[in-house]
């Protein structure tokens, strides 16, 4: 078994240095050298996220119009070296291990056995995966789909499918009789499409690249943008040194929003200074943000009312000042903008114009007190009235915000507040000023684009049944929690999966890994193995695909796909290195041969979209001709091609044809915890800087000073002493909400951090056993990955890393 875990005793050391710099520029020779893709992998980097290159396969950031010399960051370069690593996990391997005992493996440990490089079924006698042609695998797939009722049959996407591989396969799916198709979008940004139609009509952020260099402003929300999207950090830079203030609001102090070195400018890497990217820094409590955006939104009403007493004239003498500072901190803000010759904090005529809801919005924030605002976000009056001016300051104010609000009980109402203040100030549809959604997984936002949802009134039916002469069906299919709730009920016979790693992503992880076992069928479409394929159903197969950096050869000549970033601009894709096996087949071409094999209705050219992918594509634009019109012939288009959203040029697709001040009937949820237990922590999920989502590369935290484990929980020193613990001393964590079962994890170190008192967070998917499945925003269903009540208490379990 080749590992590549921790070698040494875990060490916990405080990071004083910048995000980027020396630290990235090693990281990214230590995995080139690791994966033994030194020359091949430094030749591949020059092409990634370039005009004709290929998509970065981590991240959903943009490729520029004008790229940097590289364009890539630490964690871009680890994803691509992970998929062009000369190991192979193939059949001489499977040989030598059994399923069960690849159980015990460690997630980084499968994955660190390199590509796959043959189709595989697992054989029930030897417990084994064992090679079998494709024509055998998609012959059986096809005859045990045929055999189930298609509500039985969930056909799941992770988020790097390109648009291509996704239309096809949400057709494969539509066709078959289901709209059973949960994707890794359910469990991070759902709330923001749930969210953001309701308030401005969009399904997503309004930004564009050319935003983030108009912009007078950024507000920073709930992201970590040094381990989740590095490459935005050049973003970030510029604006700092064009003199635009950044204010974040973050649970964590996270290095990236602090300072950042640019690995690509020689002057900056020879300095002992890093660029501080934040202006202010708020770290709001786990769970806060409502109540910090009411805060702040209340600030900027109770100043425009001021200025409507008062007009310009507002003067604040000596005796003017209230005792309370906090108090005087409002007074203080509203005289600012009087003295600046300004009759309203407000944009009035875009708010009588544009929306509705305002006076509700604006009552219920008058109506809350200032101490209950503290208490809930974490922050204080005058904090909050600081942000608020900074933001009335601007005239465009761009607000960025990620998962730390989106995986939340509350993620559709935080999505809700984002949206009330960008309007409070008309910052949406204009240069500079919109709301971006910083998505995790390359192309996840695009999936969606393209047809693969749950709900049918997102997607062209009838054009799909006019186009390929079927009866398409109308009913709501199964998120990823619906899934794993028919997974448990047993009404699941059926697990088709393009990519992911969907037992390590989803909560509740336990009961599912149990249920997982009784599936009829499951089938895995892969680059590298991983816990979801050595678990499996009576029938499995493990299908080896060609990944996006890889030459795809079809009968046209090589291909091309395209993927969406996360601010709406669709870019074309080429690989360019070989591939690593020749039995290896492309996503779209093992749908295909999972389609014919199945279908027996609808007329689909699955043979000629194989052989040309500009074919998919044109079958793309005639389904959505506004969004993909001339898709081909602008696939490689520099900057992209930017998909059409009507709430960008203030076009409201909403029921009433306006942007919606929508009002949280909360700040904070009602958690019912257990009767007599200690008081509960809540706590937060993170990924560290040497992981993407399920994927970790290794067991280096840089940024938080955490080496050589992951079994770690990160408190507040208060916190700490409280319950009689000590750092590096072993705890368990127990879910503390009722009624649930008991669910807990052992064996992890404290670990002294800077975060808020009352708050503490673990490594995702370490800590999912704690989540349970019902633990999810009501409307949106996404997993509360950001919040969960939890006990920490000291633990006889000593830590096994």
């Amino acid at each position: 078994m080749t590992t590549a875990g921790p070698a040494k005793r875990p060490v916990i050391k405080i990071y004083t240095g910048p995000a980027g710099g020396w630290g990235s520029a090693k990281s990214v020779t230590d995995i080139l050298l690791r994966e033994r893709v030194t020359a091949t992998g430094s030749a591949l980097l020059r092409k990634q996220n370039k005009a004709a290159g290929y998509m970065c396969v981590s991240c959903a950031w943009a490729k520029p119009a004008k790229p940097h010399p590289l364009e890539f960051c630490e964690n871009g370069a680890k994803a691509t070296a992970w998929e062009i690593t000369r190991r192979r996990a193939g059949p001489d391997f499977f040989h030598a291990h059994t399923l069960t005992a690849l159980e015990g493996w460690r997630d980084h440990d499968l994955e660190q056995q390199g590509r796959l490089t043959e189709p595989m079924r697992w054989n029930a006698e030897t417990d084994r995966y064992e090679t079998v042609t494709w024509e055998v695998a998609f012959e059986e797939i096809g005859r045990e789909l045929q055999a189930l009722e298609p509500d039985a049959v969930d056909f799941y996407t992770s988020g790097r499918a390109s648009l291509e591989t996704s239309y096809m396969f949400q057709l494969l799916a539509r066709i078959y009789g289901t709209n059973n198709l949960p994707d890794s979008s359910n469990m991070c940004h759902e709330s923001t499409s749930v969210g953001l139609p309701e308030s401005i009509g969009a399904t997503v952020g309004t930004a564009i690249l050319s935003d983030f260099e108009n912009t007078d402003c950024i507000f920073y929300i709930a992201q970590n943008v040094g381990t989740s999207s590095p490459r935005l950090l050049h973003d970030l830079q510029d604006a700092v040194h064009r003199g635009v203030p950044i204010v974040t609001i973050n649970l964590l102090k996270e290095r990236g929003l602090e300072r950042f070195k640019n690995p690509q400018a020689p002057t900056e890497m020879m300095s002992p200074t890093a660029t501080p990217i934040s202006s202010d820094y708020f770290q709001v409590k786990n769970g806060g943000d409502t109540a910090a955006l009411f805060g702040i939104c209340t600030a900027l009403i109770e100043a425009d009312d001021l200025l409507k007493l008062s007009g310009t004239s507002l003067v604040v003498g000596k005796d003017d000042v209230p005792d309370d500072p906090s108090e005087a901190a409002s007074v203080a803000f509203a005289a600012s903008v009087a003295s600046a010759d300004k009759k309203h904090v407000l944009d009035h005529d875009f708010i009588a114009t544009h929306t509705a809801g305002f006076e509700t919005f604006a009552n219920a924030a008058r109506a809350h007190a200032w101490s209950e605002l503290e208490r809930v976000s974490g922050l204080t009056r005058a904090q909050m009235v600081r942000a608020a001016a900074i933001y009335a300051a601007a005239d465009s104010v761009l607000i960025a915000y990620g998962m730390g609000l989106t995986q939340h009980v509350m993620g559709v109402e935080n999505i809700h507040m984002i949206a009330n203040l960008a309007l409070l100030r008309g910052n949406i549809g204009k240069p500079g000023g919109n709301i971006c959604a910083v998505r995790g997984h390359s192309n996840v936002q695009g999936q969606r684009t393209v047809g693969i949802t749950e709900k049918p009134d997102l997607v062209p039916l009838d054009k799909l049944k006019d186009l390929y002469r079927f009866e398409p069906p109308r009913e709501m299919g199964r998120t990823t929690v619906d899934t794993c709730e028919a997974i448990l009920s047993g009404r699941a016979r059926a697990f088709v999966s393009l990519g992911g790693n969907f037992l390590r992503a989803v909560p509740e992880t336990a009961a599912v890994e149990a249920a997982w076992r009784k599936l009829r069928l499951t089938v895995q479409i892969a680059t590298k193995l991983n816990r979801s394929h050595v678990l499996h159903g009576e029938i499995a197969y493990l299908l080896p695909c060609l990944g996006r950096i890889e030459i795809d050869q079809q009968a046209s000549g090589p291909q091309a796909v395209s993927i969406e970033s996360s601010v709406a601009q669709f870019h074309g894709s080429r690989g360019s290195t070989r591939p690593a096996g020749p039995n290896l087949r492309s996503e779209p071409a093992i749908i295909a041969g999972i389609a014919k094999a199945t279908l027996t209705r609808g007329q689909v050219p699955w043979d000629e979209w194989v052989a040309d992918y500009g074919e998919v594509r044109n079958a793309i634009e005639t389904t959505y001709p506004e969004t993909f019109k001339d898709f081909n012939a602008r696939l490689f288009q520099p900057g992209g091609i930017t998909r059409p959203l009507p709430a960008r040029e203030r076009k409201w697709v909403t029921r009433n044809a306006k942007a919606n001040f929508l009002t949280p009937e909360r700040l904070f949820p009602d958690f019912h915890i257990k009767e007599g237990g200690e008081p509960a922590l809540n706590l937060a999920t993170l990924r560290s800087n040497d992981q993407f989502n399920t994927t970790i590369y290794g067991y280096s935290d840089r940024f938080r000073g955490v080496e050589g484990t992951r079994k770690v929980v990160f408190m507040n020193v208060v916190d700490i002493a409280r319950r009689g613990l000590a750092p590096g001393g072993s705890v368990e964590l127990v879910t503390a909400l009722e009624p649930e079962t008991k669910r807990k994890i052992e064996g992890f170190r404290v670990v002294e951090y800077d975060i808020p008192e009352g708050c503490c967070a673990a490594y995702f998917p370490e800590s999912n056993p704690l989540f349970p499945l019902s633990h999810h925003d009501p409307k949106a269903k996404t997993p509360s990955y950001k919040l969960l009540p939890v006990y920490v208490r000291p633990s006889r379990v000593q830590p096994v890393d």
